[in-house]
């Protein structure tokens, strides 16, 4: 199974990439796939590749969702 996952912006960074963030999670991904992405944008991840912008309440639907469903989003370990 694989999983994408809404992601915001933190940075842009040379070479067509950029910092993301997800709860406290910080990691450099491509932006080779998406156009028009700034600082504060969220993007689907995949694999480290920016899929698709999103917009931020769809963001924070799905990321609400995840974590209803018992998914970790927060960077934290997860309760059982």
């Amino acid at each position: 199974m694989c999983l994408a996952i809404p992601t915001r912006v933190v940075e842009l960074l040379p070479d067509g990439q950029a910092l993301v963030d997800l709860g406290g999670v910080r990691k450099a991904i491509s932006l080779e796939l998406v156009d028009d992405v700034a600082p504060g944008d969220y993007v689907i991840v995949h694999v480290g590749y920016a899929l698709t912008k999103l917009d931020q309440e769809e963001a924070e639907r799905t990321l609400a969702l995840m974590v209803e469903a018992g998914i970790d989003v927060s960077g934290e370990a997860a309760s059982a």
